[in-house]
């Protein structure tokens, strides 16, 4: 049964003044999730980690003012979908037309109507509802359920740039599903097609922050982006990544491990204290996959660039 918090739409309300977010949150506190910032810097922090479906913002910040806050949402590939509303007690068309143009989907004068609020937040739900599915549906491997490689390569691009901003470390996985052809000879495509959505549900559930990404690289690989993680994180997640493959213990007769199914893993992580590759960063997670699979498969292998 789903729970009916978690199905709740989650906002992002933005404002350094209490009585304006109490007063939103009165608003949509019964059938949303409502969360809270009061500060530009905050907002894009909990944005970033929290994924909310939509953003109410208001102008006047005590340090980043609210353009600016948009603009920085729609730079970043996390929080560039989100739709952001400015709630603001600014007025005049200058105002409304700068916001439009830093990436706002709408403008809503101070002090709120609760009924127009909601109105116009549901409108621009279910419009994003809808463009959610669509991207969906373009960017998500049919049969695994994950990113496919197009949405991955788009990614690690937004990442490398944000690492290389931010100095932060950037790791990567890349995952192959040990004798996988003698599988597919052995017991049918059928069966190997299965085996490949139940390895994919291994890494979707391993994913436990909004930033973490895994997605199907290509046939029996699979891709693992781990934004703001060491190598010792990295490695952390790809040996439980491991071991969820072999614990699913679908039987594999023809493998030279052991009589299930196992996953070799590459595993690497750029330091963030120089600019980041990412081509670079794929050889370097193939290089040490390929070591994995020479030192005898079903095991990771780590290299730090």
């Amino acid at each position: 049964m789903n729970d009916p918090v978690l199905a709740r739409p989650r906002l992002l309300v933005v404002d350094d003044q209490p009585i304006n977010l109490q007063a939103l949150y009165r608003t949509f506190g019964a059938d949303h999730q409502v969360l809270t910032a009061t500060s530009g810097a905050q907002a894009l922090q909990v944005a970033r980690a929290q994924a909310p479906e939509l953003i109410l913002l208001d102008l006047e910040l005590g340090d980043l003012h609210g353009f600016e806050v948009c603009r920085q949402l729609k730079a970043d590939a996390l929080t560039a979908e989100i739709p952001v509303i400015f709630v603001t007690a600014t007025r005049g068309e200058e105002a409304e037309t700068q916001g439009l143009q830093a990436g706002a989907v709408d403008f809503i004068n101070k002090p709120i109507n609760p009924a127009i609020v909601r109105a116009r937040v549901g409108t621009h739900l279910t419009l994003k509802r809808q463009s959610d599915q669509l991207r969906r549906m373009a960017f998500l491997d049919g049969l695994t359920g994950l990113y496919n490689r197009r949405a991955f390569d788009d990614r690690l691009l937004a990442e490398v740039g944000r690492a290389s901003r931010s100095a932060e470390p950037l790791a990567l996985l890349l995952l192959d599903v040990d004798y996988f052809k003698r599988f597919n000879d052995h017991y049918g495509h059928l069966a190997g097609d299965d085996t490949l959505r139940q390895v994919g549900g291994v890494l979707k559930a391993a994913m436990l922050r909004p930033v973490d990404m895994a997605a199907r690289y290509g046939g029996e690989e699979f891709a693992c982006l781990l934004p703001a993680t060491p190598l010792e994180g990295a490695v952390l997640v790809a040996e439980r990544l491991r071991e969820g493959v072999a614990a699913l213990a679908i039987a594999h007769a023809r493998s030279e491990v052991v009589a299930v199914v196992t996953a070799s893993i590459g595993a690497v992580a750029d330091t963030g204290r120089a600019r980041i590759d990412g081509l670079r960063l794929i050889e370097a997670a193939d290089a040490a996959l390929y070591e994995a699979k020479r030192n005898g498969r079903n095991r990771v292998c780590a290299h730090a660039l």
